[in-house]
């Protein structure tokens, strides 16, 4: 029986990897197959399976999206992204800049999905309004202008009249992004009809247009890099290794945030400035220009983006109090076991490891449903105002309109298939198999691996691919005698990088439909972007990764793969 459980899972896997890569079933539905197929073989008990499918990181991601539904109910989101991109000016080069920083920002708190949902409405206002006031310098040109007359906008009435309700219906803020399909139709049905010179009235316009979309979607991943929290894969990989190394306790939101956010600015300025010279050119003489007087449609932009600022109004009070709710869980998460000094964690030493990440998420979590949004009142039959129930910051129905369910058995799944490998002695047969690469550089080995997740995530899922390879990670790096995290820490990076494609992430999808794209174009820049990821994760882990974690010693707390071969 010994001889077969190895072969069963690993049959197991293999049905498991294959529905995920096709998706010939949803991703979540085949993160189910554990629970039928590990008790069928005898590998595992139900009820030990079904445990795996709900652990801490569900616990963590319960309380991040509690303050993500509350960030999105009241436009905490919109006033951050307007407020970042007006500091930094109109310039078309700082304004790409100014749209990445701040996407990048909120991606680290909210899903690189609703992130690049909630941006790419604000984006696409100003970049039509670029267009506009491009056409009002034409009209300009032909002929005399009187008063305050719009002549952009009356020719585009006059050529294409249901372009401007298009172009109105976008400039209104967008919760989320069930719309993009309306969107995309009517753009490609305006193209059809108009062509491009008409939508885009000069190539400056239509590679303006492209650049924008591409920055939403690839600063809305990259700033998910640098916490925890930021993306699934990281989410992933955190609880699979504190699992699988509990005597560890060296990864937590400060630790990776430190391995994480050096990485991630490198990568976002080097996309910046790959962005910039693809689409644009790169002059650095005309970005730092001091004293120059800004044109009509860097005008016209600075405009849009004070005119979408003010709608918002002044700031309220559901907006103060999220965002003081905010900043007191990342401070509780940095401050919980810095590392470099004892964290409040210590106040609870005769309980050590009870408190983790997941409970300041929970704490913070339930605030939203207890502080009171406002008041609700009645008038009575005597005609006075009283207070009879409050609203909190959010409700349940709108927690679960946001809770990504299907992640949460997804991961689950993954974390039963890892459980399976181990109890059936896949995992350690799988590491004896690899022992061989040890005579390789350790360079190398995590080059091929993180250019293999690099690649395959292109064509699967982050999650799934990210629950396939960290199994098979492990004990490649306990049978060659590496630290784990060595190897762990690129791949769990590197399989966030997919840029090639529209279907390769939900924020290359979301820009993509709003037709400016097409695929060569997402090629061409996503290939850069690869590049520039893998090269600076292999640059962090040579420097100042390794320092962090003492990444040249293998650790006491991860075990020493025995050099037996198993039948």
């Amino acid at each position: 029986k010994y001889i077969e459980l190895p072969s069963e899972c690993a049959y197991t896997l293999f049905v498991v990897a294959t529905f995920w890569l096709t998706e010939a079933l949803p991703l979540s539905v085949t993160a189910l197959l554990p629970s039928l197929m590990l008790p069928m073989f005898g590998i595992m008990p139900s009820k030990k399976v079904a445990s795996a499918y709900f652990k801490d990181f569900h616990l963590l991601l319960i309380g991040v999206i509690c303050l993500a539904t509350s960030i999105e109910k009241w436009n905490l989101h919109k006033r951050i992204a307007l407020k970042m991109v007006m500091m930094v000016g109109v310039n078309p080069a700082w304004l790409t800049l100014g749209f990445m920083s701040s996407t990048a920002f909120l991606s680290m708190w909210l899903s690189n999905t609703s992130t690049a949902a909630m941006v790419m409405p604000i984006a696409e206002a100003v970049v039509q309004q670029i267009i506009n006031a491009e056409a009002e310098v034409e009209a300009t040109q032909m002929t005399y202008f009187n008063g305050s007359t719009n002549h952009g906008l009356e020719i585009d009435e006059s050529v294409n009249g249901h372009e401007i309700n298009e172009r109105k219906e976008k400039t209104k803020p967008v919760p989320g992004y069930n719309n993009d399909t309306g969107k995309i139709s009517s753009k490609v049905e305006l193209e059809k009809n108009s062509g491009m010179g008409t939508k885009y009235r000069t190539k400056k316009g239509h590679v303006t247009c492209k650049l924008m979309c591409l920055c939403i979607a690839y600063s809305s991943t990259i700033g998910g890099l640098t916490t925890i929290t930021g993306t699934s894969t990281n989410l992933i990989f955190a609880e699979y290794f504190n699992t699988r190394y509990p005597d560890c306790g060296c990864l937590n939101f400060g630790s990776w945030f430190t391995v994480s956010f050096p990485a991630a600015l490198i990568i976002l300025l080097l996309s910046w400035i790959w962005l910039q010279w693809l689409f644009l050119g790169f002059n650095f003489k005309e970005m730092f220009k001091c004293g120059k007087t800004k044109t009509v449609q860097q005008k016209a932009c600075a405009e849009v983006i004070k005119q979408e600022y003010q709608k918002l109004g002044p700031i309220r009070y559901q907006e103060i109090v999220t965002l003081v709710l905010f900043i007191i869980m990342a401070l509780l998460w940095f401050s919980r076991d810095p590392g470099f000094v004892p964290g409040w964690s210590a106040l609870f030493s005769e309980y050590p490891g009870f408190a983790t990440d997941s409970t300041v998420a929970l704490l913070i979590g339930l605030l939203f449903f207890l502080i009171p949004a406002k008041r609700l009142t009645k008038t009575t039959p005597t005609g006075e105002i009283v207070a009879f129930d409050y609203s909190p910051l959010i409700t349940w129905k709108e927690f679960q309109s946001f809770m990504p369910w299907d992640i949460a058995i997804l991961v689950g799944g993954g974390f039963a298939l890892a459980d399976g490998c181990e109890e059936s002695g896949l995992s350690k047969w799988i590491g004896n198999k690899l022992s061989p690469l040890g005579s390789l550089p350790a360079w190398l080995i995590i080059l091929i691996s993180s250019l293999m997740v690099t690649s395959l995530t292109e064509v699967a899922s982050n999650p799934a691919t990210i629950t396939l390879f960290l199994p098979i990670l492990s004990p490649l790096a306990e049978a060659i005698h590496v630290n784990p995290l060595y190897i762990l820490i690129p791949s769990t990076l590197c399989t966030s990088f997919a840029f090639l494609l529209p279907v390769a992430n939900p924020p290359n999808a979301i820009v993509f439909s709003y037709g400016h794209l097409k695929v060569i174009d997402m090629v061409k820049a996503g290939l850069g972007v690869n590049i520039v990821g893998v090269a600076v994760v292999m640059l962090g882990i040579c420097t100042w990764i390794v320092s962090m974690f003492d990444l040249y010693t293998y650790p006491s707390w991860a075990p020493a793969m025995s050099n037996e071969t198993m039948p």
